[in-house]
């Protein structure tokens, strides 16, 4: 029997007349990092909050650690919100030792942990400070923490990145990892697809409510095929827009991004290229994670339009 932390099966959720999950279904393997994606308003958050209790299914079911949900598991789940939810004017050493005594952490542990995270992701100069004195990163490194102060098996976060710089979002990113290789698992929901691309096993991409993508994602990218091209050069890229080899590009200013049209040999668009531009880059790979998500989703609004 496969060993999953977290499974939705056929799960459904509305609100009135308004349907936000429809018979959605995913399995999380144990010890792996998955991403929950789809555009603003696809049912992402109802689906995390069905996952913890917080919002129960009109119809289907939630098992987690290959059991049914009951409340008693939450002792070994963490649930970070994409709203920010701590007191503001108490320092934020007392608001995570709170934090951690109320998942029945005991004191003296509570403050080890919170020294030691604090510690981990740059936020030890601040434990004495008031919650409203620390930038909105700062904050959101904070509830993190005060996420994982029990020690949590299963990770849930909402938009963990939200509000971080680049440089703490690569620290989060390496907590994360070191998380995952001590065994926790690991779901998360983001709109950054770079991230999600680096960071995660498996993806499912809901749109309407419903997974319209769902799998391994080396998987996934690989039956796409090797159709993009990412080139730089020099010179005037208007060859490109009349090029019957391609289907579509991205100009980014220092270089282009391809998207070959079905049987297009990539190396006759490449001697077209050199007797127009002078070419300092030339390469075949697989689609992104964003062109997926752009293509899939596509699809998907031309299905609910035509219908």
């Amino acid at each position: 029997m496969p060993d999953y932390a977290l499974e939705l099966r056929e799960v459904s959720k509305s609100y009135d007349e308004f349907v936000a999950v429809d018979r959605l279904s995913l399995a999380l393997p144990t010890g792996k990092v998955y991403g929950l994606l789809g555009p603003n308003g696809a049912g992402k958050t109802s689906s995390l909050r069905m996952m913890i209790g917080i919002t129960m299914p009109d119809s289907g079911e939630v098992r987690v650690f290959n059991q049914r949900f009951h409340r008693d598991q939450l002792k070994r789940i963490a649930y970070l919100p994409e709203e920010r939810g701590f007191y503001k004017r108490m320092k934020l050493a007392e608001h995570l030792v709170l934090l951690a005594e109320l998942q029945g952490v005991p004191a003296h542990e509570a403050l080890r942990r919170t020294t030691h995270w604090c510690e981990r992701l740059e936020l030890a100069d601040w434990m004495q400070k008031k919650v409203e004195e620390l930038s909105k990163g700062m904050q959101q490194k904070a509830q993190f923490i005060g996420s994982i102060l029990h020690d949590p098996d299963l990770l849930i976060l909402d938009e963990p990145f939200s509000g971080l710089d680049p440089a703490n979002a690569v620290v989060l990113k390496d907590v994360l990892l070191e998380l995952k290789k001590a065994g926790k698992t690991i779901l998360f929901s983001t709109h950054r697809m770079d991230t999600v691309e680096r960071l995660c096993d498996a993806i499912c991409l809901v749109n309407h409510g419903r997974s319209v993508l769902e799998g391994d994602l080396r998987s996934i990218k690989a039956r796409y095929g090797k159709n993009h091209v990412q080139m730089e050069y020099e010179g005037d890229g208007e060859f490109l827009q009349k090029s019957e080899l391609v289907q579509s590009f991205n100009n980014y200013g220092n270089y282009v991004e391809v998207k070959l049209r079905a049987g297009a040999d990539p190396q006759e668009l490449l001697r077209s290229a050199v007797n127009r531009v002078r070419v300092s880059k030339f390469e075949l790979m697989e689609p992104s994670l964003e062109e997926i998500f752009i293509d899939v989703v596509g699809k998907a609004q031309t299905c609910v339009t035509s219908a």
